[in-house]
């Protein structure tokens, strides 16, 4: 005679095999896949974890960020290609030309003339167009003297301030599709919608926009 545990049936405790058995009880199935048997039995769900609307809750709706970033590699290849050609030319031989960091985001251009030290910002200015980076990205000072030298201080601008995340958003609530929302997270902007027609709209609103800051949009989802 078989033992007590070879005849009784798998699954004596009452709890059948998981998942598939000729038992298996649809009220424990759950939208978070069916691995979880504890989280199943507890929840006591009924959604079918096969359906795509209840498996991981509702789709998000599209979205994209609206960023103002530059990439500093890029910021340097320019400076150093600045610093080169104003270390070779004729016209700032003998003016102590030079341009260089100041700090993580900080430029100093300087010259022993007001009129070289304006003159060396536009070389630098040539570079970061070469390099593909914006012109509103770059902002610079008046020059000023010291000493004998003529200093201008320019920083390179990362991220969205606050009263300009605030226009872009008001921009985007004002004159962008129905049903889009703008929202300001830190230096930069998210912005959601139904349609992704309706994003592709507020970029173009965006890009048509004199915003005075060089934007990206990313992460388009």
């Amino acid at each position: 005679m078989p033992s007590d545990l070879q005849s009784d049936p798998f699954g004596r405790s009452g709890n059948p095999p998981w998942p598939g058995g000729p038992a298996e009880d649809k009220s424990t199935q759950c939208p978070d896949g069916p691995g979880n048997r504890v989280g199943h039995r507890r929840l006591g769900c009924v959604a079918d974890p096969t359906s795509e609307s209840t498996r991981w809750g509702s789709v998000a709706d599209p979205s994209f960020d609206v960023v103002s970033k530059v990439d500093r590699q890029e910021v340097d290849n320019a400076l150093n290609q600045a610093a080169k050609e104003l270390s070779t030319r004729f016209d700032f031989r003998g003016v102590n030309a030079k341009v260089s960091w100041a700090g993580e985001e900080a430029i100093t251009i300087e010259a022993e003339t007001e009129e070289r030290a304006l003159a060396a910002v536009e070389v630098f200015k040539e570079k970061l167009i070469k390099r593909g980076i914006s012109l509103k990205a770059f902002e610079a000072d008046e020059p000023a003297v010291s000493g004998k030298i003529y200093k201008v201080n320019g920083k390179i601008i990362q991220g969205i301030a606050s009263d300009k995340a605030k226009q872009i958003a008001k921009i985007i609530r004002d004159e962008g599709p129905k049903g889009v929302q703008a929202q300001i997270q830190g230096d930069q902007l998210r912005v959601s919608g139904k349609k992704k027609d309706h994003l592709q709209d507020v970029i173009a609103l965006l890009k048509g926009k004199d915003l005075d800051i060089a934007l990206q949009f990313t992460n388009y989802r």
